[in-house]
């Protein structure tokens, strides 16, 4: 029987995990699947995917929210197949940061633009959808870093947008 593999916290900040991956067993390891888990504002959950090569590992991953909950799953590639899946969840420290105030105008028939207040130096997702459950589910998505984006839409439809 091959184990799930170890995954222990080793730090964390507002903005970045770092955590070590074995295995408590002589079979040989190959490499790792590495999932990490976020819900963004309730509405929809993002997923960073990590592949990971070898028997040890520590992993440092950036670029996060503070006090936001994550959860990492991850699995073992090894000579027999793959283990079964392992799960830990931590909160990033820090203060989360204000929600966005979004204002979409109508430019046109195809063309939407989206206009935001919040921090700079940061990156924004905008995802738009023409219902609840197509927001949730597989919304339309861009990213950047400025406070405003044209965002080009199919004519004779309402969209929802979230920042």
């Amino acid at each position: 029987v091959i184990p799930p593999p170890v995954i222990h916290i080793e730090s964390y900040s507002d903005d970045s995990i770092s955590f070590s991956l074995k295995m408590t067993t002589n079979i040989k390891v190959s490499g790792y699947v590495v999932n990490i888990y976020w819900t963004f504002d309730t509405h929809r959950q993002e997923k960073r995917t990590l592949i990971i090569e070898g028997e040890k590992s520590i992993q440092k991953v950036a670029n996060l929210t503070a006090h936001t909950p994550y959860e990492i799953s991850a699995w073992a590639k090894t000579e027999l197949g793959d283990s079964p899946l392992s799960f830990v969840h931590v909160v990033t420290s820090g203060t989360r940061p204000a929600s966005p105030s979004l204002k979409a105008k109508a430019i046109n028939q195809t063309a939407v633009e989206c206009s935001w207040t919040g921090p700079r130096n940061v990156v924004y997702g905008i995802f738009y959808a023409t219902s609840f459950l197509e927001l949730y589910r597989s919304p339309h998505n861009t990213t950047t870093s400025s406070h405003n984006v044209t965002v080009l839409v199919q004519r004779d439809e309402q969209y929802l947008f979230l920042v």
